[in-house]
């Protein structure tokens, strides 16, 4: 059995970060989140696999060449135009052959065994689809179901008119005669391609489609910036404490731990794991790590500061006197010393975020800043909880930013905010 993965998505609801990085590499528990689907594939027994791509896609090659870095063999193939997912599978279907293959979408984060049950209860002649109950089918497409066997899938169906409770969270294995039914399927109304419409032809013929139920954490959709958050606690969860860089004497680690090679912990840290210190990371002297942060590539969080919670990603400093709570922050980040975070709102509600245009919950009741990559902050500047900060914005010291700041803009002047493009 082959695998294919969807990769070629831009990731929209998730920017600013993934302004000029694509979905799949965003740092999840120390690694690209794709890299943590690409391992549990391997330990359902799959060791060669072709993601599909698109937006960014040298990036992807190079930071997975051929896969054998990860014990697996890695194609590649363009999805010229994204038409939808089921023209996204077509586009494998020189590469499968004749072979049954696997298709995942890049963005979900899995948990250890879960592709292994799902092989394993696959029976060659039939297709198998995976489904969790949830509360709220309409947020998904909704299997209607006779015992195990999917007799229908109906997408995003109005609440209260859900065939099932059972969601299709888009894991499946395919007979390549799949492509046949993808040569016949039309556009949905949203001008797509839909495997979903395709799985309803080959129930239409005849064909069987079995559903394998998965459970809440087995499975994640990394659709909102929020949910990696989720993902990156999901993947924490089984750390151990590896040491490959250098900590001093005087500081203090409870609780799983790992540094990086090259990386350095300051004496005077107090680290309370999980806790993830990327390579070449500078940690401390005199600086607080809370339990599920996650800091890449050449991090550093200096003295006085507090972080919690929060994936900072490759090259961001706070060097001096700052707190980062429940936020993720892009690469390349300059926060200056005293720059705050809120992550609690007074009222004590669920934090609202603007995404895509729209205002909705994130049903948290904590949730920090959503900053781009290439940020710069001056001192004492307080950041609002569920602000988003477009990627290139520089804000002047003094600042409390209340509302969402484009990109590329520089933020000023007291006691009202004014921007002006850079």
């Amino acid at each position: 059995m082959k695998a294919v993965i969807l990769t070629a998505g831009k990731g929209t609801r998730l920017r600013p970060l993934t302004d000029g990085c694509p979905k799949p590499l965003l740092l999840v528990g120390g690694r690209p989140l794709l890299e943590w689907l690409i391992l549990r594939v391997r330990e359902a027994g799959i060791e060669d696999i072709l993601l599909v791509t698109n937006y960014l896609e040298d990036m992807i090659k190079e930071q997975f060449g051929d896969g054998s870095g990860l014990g697996v063999k890695i194609s590649y193939v363009t999805q010229r135009e994204t038409w939808g997912t089921a023209d996204a599978f077509n586009s494998a279907i020189e590469w499968v052959g004749a072979e049954s293959f696997m298709g995942l979408y890049g963005d979900h984060f899995v948990s250890e065994g879960t592709l292994k049950g799902i092989r394993d209860a696959h029976v060659e002649s039939e297709v198998t689809v995976t489904g969790l109950r949830v509360e709220d089918p309409s947020q998904y497409g909704a299997f209607k179901l006779y015992g195990d066997v999917v007799t229908g899938v109906v997408e995003k169906p109005p609440r209260g008119t859900e065939p099932s409770k059972y969601a299709n969270v888009g894991i499946y294995v395919f007979p390549a005669k799949v492509f046949s039914y993808i040569a016949k399927t039309k556009k949905s109304s949203r001008g797509e391609y839909e495997i979903t419409d395709t799985m309803q032809l080959m129930i239409d013929d005849g064909m069987t489609l079995q559903m394998h139920e998965i459970h809440e954490g087995d499975w994640l959709d990394i659709g909102l910036p929020w949910t990696l958050l989720e993902a990156n606690r999901r993947a924490m969860a089984g750390l151990e404490t590896k040491i490959e860089g250098t900590v001093e004497k005087g500081v203090h680690m409870q609780g799983p731990v790992w540094v990086k090679k090259d990386a350095r912990v300051r004496s005077g840290a107090y680290i309370e794991g999980p806790v993830i210190i990327g390579e070449e990371g500078d940690v401390g002297p005199n600086c607080y790590l809370r339990a599920d942060t996650c800091l890449g590539r050449g991090v550093r969080i200096g003295n006085g500061c507090e972080v919690k919670n929060s994936i900072i990603m490759d090259g961001t400093h706070a060097a001096h006197l700052s707190y980062l709570g429940d936020s993720l922050i892009g690469a390349g980040c300059n926060l200056g010393a005293g720059t705050i975070t809120a992550n609690l709102r007074f009222d004590k509600s669920d934090i609202e975020v603007t995404v895509k245009g729209e205002r909705m919950s994130s049903c948290r009741r904590k949730l920090g800043v959503i900053m781009g990559h290439g940020v710069q902050t001056g001192v004492n500047v307080s950041i609002h909880p569920g602000v988003v900060i477009g990627s290139g914005s520089w804000i002047a010291p003094g600042i409390t930013v209340q509302r969402d700041i484009k990109g590329g803009v520089i933020v000023y002047k007291m006691p009202r905010l004014e921007e002006r493009q850079r």
